[in-house]
Formats: C-alpha cells, sequence, structure tokens
C-alpha cells in the first residue's frame, strides 16, 4: 500500500494522512506488541470520556505495525501559539484546564500500566546513569506516595488540537497510572527546554488551579530526568538533564 509522504515523523514511528484517516505507522526496531498497546491506551482514554481521536484498526502495513485512526481537523495549540505568542496564557489556561480533566479519572489498573513500572524499566535501561546513580534514582522513586491518576506522560501543546468546537488531546503513547506531579513535572521539563519562561507560566498556572505545591511537583525532577533520558530524543540536551538529576540527587 502507498501511504505518500508522511505528514509527521518522530522516534518511533511516522504520521501519514490517507483516506480522511490518519495512519501511523511503527518503525521496525519496537517490540511487536507497540502498535497493540498504544492503541489499547489510546482506546481507554477514549472510553474515559476524554477528548480522543477514536481508534478505528490495528493491522500491518507493508510488514510494519499501524494504527489507524479518526482523523482531527485543526491546528495544534502549539501552532497557533507560535503565530501569536501574546496568547501564550491564554493557551496554557486551556491546556491546564484539560490536563487537570485528565488528572481527575481515577483508572482501572489492569486498563493501564502503573507509572512506577513504567519509569523503573526506562531509568534502569540508561547507559549514561552508574550503578550507584540509577539505585539512587530508583530509591527515590520507591518512596514517593501518591493515589493513581491517569497521566498523558507526553503532555504539551503540540498534542492538543483545537478544531471548530474542541480541544482533541493526541499520543497516548506515554500514559500511565500515577502521581499527577510527575506528569506536570514532565511537562515543565519539556517546556523548560524551550522557554523557561514558557515553562513557569505553565507551572504557575496549574499550581494556581489545583493547589498543588511547586516544591511538591519539584521533587519528581530527577526521576523524570533520568527516565528522560531513556528516550535518547536528538532534540534533548542530555547535559541538561544530568545536571537536574546531579542537582537533586548529588552522590
Amino acid at each position: 500500500m502507498d501511504l505518500g509522504n508522511p505528514i509527521a515523523t518522530g522516534n518511533t514511528a511516522k504520521i501519514y494522512y490517507f483516506d480522511n484517516k490518519i495512519v501511523k505507522v511503527f518503525n521496525d526496531f519496537l517490540p511487536d506488541t507497540e502498535s497493540i498497546n498504544e492503541a489499547n491506551k489510546h482506546k481507554y482514554a477514549y472510553s474515559s470520556g476524554l477528548p480522543v481521536p477514536e481508534i478505528l484498526g490495528v493491522t500491518k502495513i507493508n510488514g510494519k505495525q499501524a494504527i489507524i485512526m479518526e482523523y482531527v481537523k485543526g491546528k495544534t495549540l502549539g501552532d497557533l501559539l507560535f503565530k501569536d505568542k501574546e496568547q501564550t496564557e491564554y493557551y496554557l489556561n486551556i491546556s491546564v484546564d484539560i490536563q487537570m480533566k485528565i488528572h481527575s479519572i481515577n483508572p482501572n489498573p489492569k486498563a493501564i500500566e502503573p507509572m512506577y513500572v513504567k519509569l523503573n524499566r526506562q531509568i534502569e535501561t540508561v547507559n549514561k546513569l552508574g550503578i550507584k546513580q540509577k539505585s539512587v534514582l530508583l530509591n527515590k522513586l520507591e518512596s514517593f506516595t501518591y493515589e493513581n491518576r491517569l497521566c498523558h506522560g507526553d503532555f504539551h501543546l503540540y498534542n492538543l488540537i483545537k478544531t471548530d468546537n474542541q480541544v482533541v488531546v493526541i499520543d497516548w503513547v506515554d500514559s500511565s497510572a500515577g502521581d499527577i506531579r510527575a506528569d506536570v513535572y514532565r511537562t515543565y521539563l519539556l517546556y523548560s527546554q524551550v522557554s523557561s519562561v514558557l515553562a513557569d507560566m505553565y507551572l504557575r498556572l496549574y499550581c494556581e488551579k489545583s493547589g498543588i505545591l511547586r516544591s511538591e511537583v519539584f521533587q519528581w525532577a530527577p526521576v523524570i530526568a533520568g527516565a528522560r533520558l531513556s528516550e535518547s530524543v536528538s532534540t534533548e540536551n542530555s547535559k541538561r538533564l544530568m545536571r537536574i538529576i546531579n542537582h537533586y540527587c548529588p552522590l
């Protein structure tokens, strides 16, 4: 099947627009269960009443895993903000309201992977971390107590599509059941890579609306930075992540 040229390319997959649908085709190096696991997370978010594109099928295309999903017409909040930066707080307010709605969901433990398991696995695979550093991070992860809530895991303005009548949340591959403070720090970490002003504004808005403290969010900083290292994202600065880890967990 000829899907044409991808409309987006990520670390794990290429995204195509075909037959008025979105087709996500996964890279070969991923486990055979990748597509079904992601689709199940996506379906769970959809079944929870969140504004999420509907999954239409999980299949193989030209020998590769693929997910077919509903096409959502609109622009991401990230694109809209880039064109009108004076509206930064307006778009961040919208995003925080949506993230808090996600965080209000108490997930079925059989439907969503526990955050603890996910972060533990990620930290264990990081070659840049020594045995002692991993042990410190994993002990810190073990020490947290929290009520499990649905967490997106990669929540930012480019994963929010504004349509004519709502804002739709995409890309649920990193979702888990865990601590909302960890999810908030993950978003803060992503924004701070681009702009400290954007990151601080986001965190201020979330803390004001939710009542959680900035200090509570930053308790998760070394653990989330350590897990981020496992992703080997080309645009991320690994030295920056190591500085965060060393600042909060000096050896």
